[in-house]
Parts: structure tokens; C-alpha cells; sequence
């Protein structure tokens, strides 16, 4: 399942998160890949742990804390503190697939890679290229999203980004674990939360209809997290 999540960073907080960026120094990106994906990565990161991100990816977190959309969706568990990269001059990452399990440098937190996320902090129209593109099920999905906008998708999904072959994509990015592993079984209880809120909207939060799906999601979200 991929969600797009418009509007995760309001105005200031999006303007915070590029002054950070444009200040700090960056790094050759493979700092943080695995041994296919440096076969494939090219593109310039934050140092993990550096106060630019550590600022940054606190502000991120916060916004995902905000965001019914994201908790609905997603169910975290664990959100591995976001990360941070650019593209430019042609840069790009090819198709591969996230690690299993992401360790953060240093310490002993770890999480099971179960979404993939992506923030976009570039304006669409200042570079040209730089699509994320996911393999699913039914052919690709190619993303490219205005800045403050948030993708989530299936970590276990093949996916790459286009060459950027004018200006800077900037992004943050980062892996989730859900209380609920399966995909399948997150999409449909991402879809009764919706029904059920379309419900209790029109009908209010006493409507016996809403009362029952709400039971519902409960209970199967009872027989499948693991909290």
C-alpha cells in the first residue's frame, strides 16, 4: 500500500528544515548503504547523528506524532530517526530493495524495516527528474510530490530514484516498523479506520453503525499487532 500524506510539515516548520540543510555539510551517501544498495546509490547525505539532522529529524518526528493519516496508516511500532539526502548533477539511486533490519550508528536501537518513507523538501519545479519509483503488484508508481509532502510505502518493494538532471532533490527519508507486519492486513485496516470515520462523520460517534466498525477494527487490530 502506498499513502501520500500532503502537507506533513506546515510552513515554518518546512522553512526550519531547509535552513538546517542549506547550512550544514554533507557526506558521499553511501555512508549508511548496505552492499547493494552501494552498488546503486549516488548522491550526498547528512552525517547520521549530526545536530543538523538530529534538529531536523526531531521536527519530522513531531509532525508524524500530529498526523492521524500517518498513524492510521503506518500503526508505528518504531520510526527510525529521519535521515537526510540530496541529488543533483545527474545523481540517482537504482532499483533495490531497503534492508530487513535498520541499526542506528552507535547505539543499540534497531527496527524492523517494515515501511519505507520518503519527505520531499524540494519544490517539484526547481529540478527536473528525481522521481521515486515503486514496483508494486500492478506496475510502477512514480512519485514526485510538492516539499512538505510525505510518501509511505512497503519497505520489501523494489524501488529507485530517476536522475536529477536539473537542480536539487532534497528529501528526507526514513523506515518504519508497524505493529501490525503484514501489508495486507494493514491496508484493510487503514481502509475500515476510514470507513468507519466517514461514518461516524456523517452519522456522529454514537451512530450504532460506527459503534460496530469501530469494534471491528479493534478487535482485528487486537488479533494482529504486535504491540
Amino acid at each position: 500500500m502506498l499513502i501520500v500524506i500532503p502537507g506533513l510539515l506546515a510552513a515554518a516548520e518546512l522553512g526550519r528544515v531547509r535552513q538546517l540543510l542549506d547550512a550544514a555539510e554533507w557526506v558521499d551517501g553511501n555512508a549508511t548503504s548496505g552492499a547493494q544498495s552501494a552498488l546503486a546509490k549516488r548522491n550526498e547525505q547528512l552525517p547520521e547523528g549530526s545536530p543538523a539532522a538530529r534538529e531536523a529529524g526531531g521536527i519530522i518526528l513531531d509532525a508524524l506524532g500530529r498526523s492521524p493519516v500517518f498513524i492510521a496508516s503506518a500503526l508505528p511500532r518504531k520510526v527510525f530517526p529521519p535521515l537526510f539526502n540530496r541529488y543533483t548533477g545527474g545523481q540517482r539511486f537504482g532499483t533495490h530493495v531497503d534492508n530487513a533490519i535498520r541499526m542506528q550508528r552507535g547505539t543499540d536501537f534497531r527496527i524492523r524495516s517494515d515501511l519505507s518513507a520518503t519527505l520531499f523538501l524540494a519544490d517539484p519545479d526547481s529540478y527536473d527528474g528525481g522521481e521515486l519509483v515503486v514496483e508494486e503488484q500492478f506496475g510502477e508508481q512514480r512519485v514526485k510530490l510538492p516539499a512538505g509532502h510525505l510518501v509511505v510505502y512497503p519497505a520489501s518493494s523494489l524501488h529507485r530514484v530517476e536522475p536529477v538532471t536539473r537542480g536539487t532533490r532534497s528529501a528526507s527519508f526514513f523506515w518504519i516498523e508497524s505493529m501490525v507486519r503484514d501489508d495486507g492486513e494493514r491496508r484493510l485496516l487503514f481502509e475500515l479506520d476510514q470507513a468507519t470515520q466517514d461514518v461516524a462523520g456523517r452519522h456522529g460517534q454514537d451512530d450504532p453503525a460506527a459503534i460496530r466498525l469501530t469494534g471491528v477494527y479493534h478487535n482485528l487490530l487486537r488479533r494482529w499487532a504486535d504491540a
